[in-house]
């Protein structure tokens, strides 16, 4: 995704083996996808990794300096051209979970409403 018109997803590494079974998925996406897949993004730096005896994964480097590892493993090629497009639209930060529902700048003054208040 771009944030103020710069796309935040700085480099994809593409991890695969080329004897298992696991990663037979992430080699046709290699063949079929990849090669439109870069060039429909220039401003984007897609690396191929070899890494022997272990399950594909794609990797995400962003500006922020934030990493997501997404397992492609036993994915079909298309699945793997989503997830590689997941991975260059969001913005890389962190997922923070909020503490209540409903976030507010006023909070009430007579406080929350709970189950609990009795008459």
């Amino acid at each position: 995704m771009a944030l103020r018109g710069v796309w935040q997803l700085q480099k994809l590494v593409v991890n695969y083996c080329d004897w298992g079974g696991s990663s037979r998925g992430i080699r046709a996406f290699m063949e079929a996808h990849l090669p439109a897949f870069k060039e429909k993004n220039p401003h984007l730096e897609v690396v191929t990794e070899l890494v022997r005896g272990q399950h594909p994964n794609l990797k995400g480097i962003y500006k922020n300096h934030n990493k997501r590892v997404v397992c492609v493993r036993n994915l079909p090629p298309d699945e793997i051209l989503l997830q590689a497009s997941r991975l260059r639209n969001s913005l890389g930060r962190k997922v923070v979970k909020l503490r209540t529902r409903h976030v507010t700048k006023r909070p009430s003054v007579q406080g929350t409403w709970t189950t609990d208040l009795k008459m």
